[in-house]
């Protein structure tokens, strides 16, 4: 399946949110440290209601930490800043979709990193900044779970 990698997340709710889609697609979550929260927080944990027992999270100290782990293939970077959109690639198992913090992004250094093969970003309307982190990794991972034929959904 897809993995979802959050670099640096600072709200707990949404990686509650997170865990929650990770569990309903199969897909995998992994954190960059530093978290702005801590993984037992009340607010994460609600948020994810009784999924974290169903969804494979994993923590990493830093974002080397995280590419040796992973050994990706491909790695989707998101941005506002992108003029490609997420549906215009076609996404194969294993990849990697990779989100930055809340508010601020991806920073240049990661989006510029060599495993990131390319930078992409979600349709809005002229004038809005971003979406939330949560909603946007549903987003891409229901449209790359959709280009896959949706396996293993019942």
């Amino acid at each position: 399946m897809f993995r979802i990698l959050f670099f640096e997340p600072r709200i707990a709710p949404n990686t509650g949110n997170a865990i929650r889609i990770a569990a309903v697609t199969g897909c995998e979550l992994h954190l960059v440290e530093p978290l702005g929260f801590d993984m037992s927080e009340p607010k994460l944990r609600r948020a994810g209601l009784d999924y974290h027992d169903l969804a494979h999270v994993r923590v990493h100290s830093d974002l080397l930490t995280a590419w040796t782990a992973l050994a990706p293939q491909r790695v989707y970077a998101f941005t506002a800043h992108a003029t490609r959109g997420h549906h215009e690639v076609s996404y194969r198992p294993g990849d990697v979709l990779l989100f930055g913090p809340e508010p601020t992004g991806l920073p240049a250094e990661v989006l510029s990193d060599p495993h990131v093969t390319a930078a992409l970003r979600i349709p809005m309307l002229a004038g809005r900044r971003s979406l939330n982190l949560a909603n946007s990794a549903a987003v891409v991972a229901y449209e790359a779970w959709r280009q896959n034929g949706f396996g293993g959904a019942g």
